[in-house]
């Protein structure tokens, strides 16, 4: 039987089909060093366990609204205010199932068949796979390796049609790190602003940022931009709860009733005692994120500077998130290999290096190395790396 039209459209996620790589080839045996995975290597802090376990104990495992439990939205409106200086009602948010999850409940709830999404490229593999299953156009920009990967407000404007419903922002990035300082993030706002389309935020990195430079959230930049964005952040990242599965989303009405009915009908609602984990984790201490983002910011330095050092290897510095994207395509044209793809499955196959191919977010000269490891590894694969290059 055949499938459905929207899911015979899709592509598999790159990024876990190499972390099923690695495992497999861990579990035969093999010394395989995984720096494809997108999530922290630490372990969820103790005092969010110990609150989940809590909740468990005083029986709050049943059904949940399906918005979430209201503690952990006046926690999210909270932090939003303190962190963001953006102003939201409790009915603005709604708690989902991972920060994912509430990026495909905005696509369903605002995209209609035929309506154009624009993704700046390099992309998170989801974004366009989402549009896709909303019936939608993915519209691609390429974020300029010279600029850091960030489109610009001309580039924007180009590809505006009267079927533009809205742009995805993601600033931090994932794969590149790259940050849009203030001024950036206003003239792209200008340009949505003037063609009326929805700004879609993705902050789920805002946390991990190094240097003097600060996140800002494009929605704070004014009262018009504000109400036409959706801003989306989680717990996954900075508190290491990738698999607790707790994300949020806040914007206007009458779409995040829309996101809460559609979540009703879908998940019924966020796992209750991971929401119970989540205020812990944004209302605690926020001391092991600290200690978590400072040991990300020694690997990336160290690692940075002996990666550049490879003949033919060129990359840009993150600013945030825990990946580095170098562009290897010169490395490549000196190799019997004819894409990126097959020189990092050679990588793989033969120094047993796990990394993922850059053509998965849209940018086919690089590769994405997550240094969401320990720095020993990292080393390590450095020296693989190197070495592969030498044969």
């Amino acid at each position: 039987m055949p499938l459905a039209n929207r899911v015979s459209k899709l592509t598999p996620s790159s990024t876990l089909a190499i972390t099923a790589k690695a495992k497999l080839l861990r579990a035969e045996g093999h010394d395989v060093i995984g720096l494809g995975a997108g999530e922290p290597d630490f372990n969820t802090p103790e005092h969010i366990i110990e609150a989940a376990y809590q909740a468990m104990k005083e029986g709050h495992t049943k059904y949940t609204p399906s918005a979430g439990i209201p503690q952990l939205r006046e926690a999210i409106v909270h932090k939003l205010k303190r962190d963001n200086n953006l102003t939201y009602n409790v009915d603005q948010v709604v708690v989902c199932s991972g920060a994912k999850h509430a990026l495909y409940n905005i696509f369903q709830v605002l995209v209609n068949p035929g309506d154009e999404v624009i993704i700046p490229t390099p992309y998170w593999v989801s974004y366009p796979e989402q549009v896709k299953l909303a019936e939608g156009i993915p519209v691609f920009v390429e974020g300029k390796e010279e600029n850091q990967f960030k489109i610009t407000p001309e580039q924007l404007e180009e590809v505006i049609t009267p079927k533009t419903k809205a742009v995805i922002i993601n600033s931090p990035s994932n794969p590149t790190g790259s940050l849009y300082r203030k001024h950036e993030l206003a003239a792209l706002a200008d340009v949505c602003m003037k063609h009326n389309i929805f700004i879609i935020s993705d902050e789920i990195y805002e946390k991990l940022i190094y240097g003097d430079v600060e996140h800002v959230s494009i929605a704070s930049l004014s009262d018009e931009v504000w109400a036409k964005t959706f801003v989306v952040n989680g717990m996954s990242k900075p508190y290491s709860m990738t698999g607790w599965r707790i994300g949020y989303v806040a914007g206007p009405q009458p779409y995040m009733k829309a996101i809460a009915d559609l979540s009703s009908h879908s998940t019924s609602n966020p796992t209750s005692v991971a929401q119970y984990a989540a205020l812990a984790a944004l209302e605690g201490t926020q001391e092991p994120l600290e200690r978590m983002k400072k040991a990300f910011q020694e690997r990336r330095d160290k690692i940075y500077a002996q990666l550049i050092e490879l003949p033919g290897v060129t990359c840009v510095q993150p600013e945030g998130a825990f990946y580095l994207f170098p562009n290897v395509q010169q490395v490549v044209q000196n190799s019997p290999y004819p894409t990126v793809d097959e020189w990092a499955k050679g990588l793989l196959e033969e120094e047993k290096v796990a990394l993922v191919p850059g053509s998965a977010f849209g940018a086919p000269h690089n590769v994405r190395i997550s240094y969401a490891t320990s720095l020993e590894a990292l080393e390590e694969a450095i020296k693989r790396i190197r070495r592969f290059m030498e044969k």
